[in-house]
């Protein structure tokens, strides 16, 4: 969310939360002049003021934007415990003295009408509403079919593979916040899983060289891949769990030789890293206790159609990580 949606919400004004964001975002300069001008287009009447006493303060109505060396920000209450505001669509609070010391004077007051609205909000709402829609109804979709697949090919009668589902969809879940991460997608989720072991250091091994390999793939999109076509063979193909063990083995060196890096190495520990190594190792315990290692050998043609299967997925996610990459900036 932008400024001014934040503001928009505040002011109870119905909106829609990308339109009114891109018409922020396409604005050439950030101003109060700016903010005044768009604050008319959804017919809000609105007045930039500059207060010589900061003492003034209280008395102006709430909501509205105050101007700070920070930047602007949107200030959502003043009483006897300070001073409420919005900084960056965050909630902060400071006492009534600190708040006036940081304010540069300039506020825009801001009062919305009954027809204060934006332009085709129904029609944006009603997109919105379908889009919303159809990912629903994709999860449903999902849903419907994974729990289908682990009904009737008996996945619960036997607790290694129950075990498996569960194990391989946490280090989906890992994976796919490292991907976000990768491509820079913001993730309050993923930013506090990283800094459980170290602030900052998904950001610094995710930045090294080594997070990809020799440049081609990352290793977010080689685990991704990984649990989710281990994940889905494990359902529809449980006759061949043998043949997931053998590819859960051979991922073990790796394992070592992340967390060798990222300690020697980078010297910064990446907590959605670990978590994934972790997971392959606790995979390999359910493998191993569910006695598959046993049924590897030999080797059958099922076994090479498993690994091209991974191969596909892998490459064709590789072809579609620049394209997301490019919808989020």
């Amino acid at each position: 969310m932008t400024l001014f949606s934040d503001f928009l919400t505040a002011l109870k004004v119905p909106h829609t939360e990308a339109y009114s964001d891109s018409r922020f975002n396409s604005m050439p300069f950030r101003s109060v002049f700016g903010l005044s001008k768009l604050l008319q287009e959804y017919g809000i009447e609105n007045q930039g003021i500059f207060l010589d006493d900061p003492a003034e303060l209280p008395d102006v109505p709430v909501p509205f934007i105050a101007g700070t060396p920070g930047g602007m920000v949107i200030v959502t209450s003043i009483d006897a415990s300070g001073v409420g505001y919005l900084s960056q669509g965050v909630a902060e609070q400071a006492s009534l003295a600190d708040f006036t010391r940081a304010f540069n004077g300039r506020i825009l007051v801001a009062r919305a009408g009954r027809n204060s609205r934006e332009t085709d909000y129904a029609a944006h709402a009603r997109t919105i509403f379908f889009e919303k829609a159809k990912r629903v109804a994709l999860v449903a979709l999902v849903l419907f079919v994974a729990v289908y697949l682990f009904v009737s090919n008996r996945i619960y009668d036997r607790w290694s593979t129950v075990l498996l589902t569960v194990f391989n969809l946490v280090g989906l879940y890992f994976c796919y916040l490292l991907m976000g991460k990768k491509l820079r997608i913001s993730s309050r989720i993923a930013d506090r899983v990283c800094g459980v072991l170290q602030k900052g250091g998904c950001d610094d091994v995710l930045a090294d060289k080594a997070s990809t390999f020799y440049g081609i793939f990352s290793w977010s999109e080689v685990g991704f891949t990984y649990f989710s076509v281990s994940l889905v063979a494990l359902w529809i193909f449980p006759q061949y769990t043998s043949y997931l063990a053998a590819c859960n083995v051979c991922c073990l060196p790796f394992t070592v030789w992340s967390i060798s890096y990222q300690k020697f190495v980078v010297k910064a520990w990446c907590t959605l890293c670990v978590s994934v190594q972790c997971t392959l190792w606790v995979l390999f315990f359910c493998y191993l206790g569910g006695g598959w290692l046993g049924g590897i050998f030999p080797l059958r043609i099922q076994f090479f159609v498993l690994v091209a299967v991974y191969g596909i997925v892998l490459l064709t996610l590789n072809r579609l990580s620049p394209y997301l990459e490019r919808n989020e900036k």
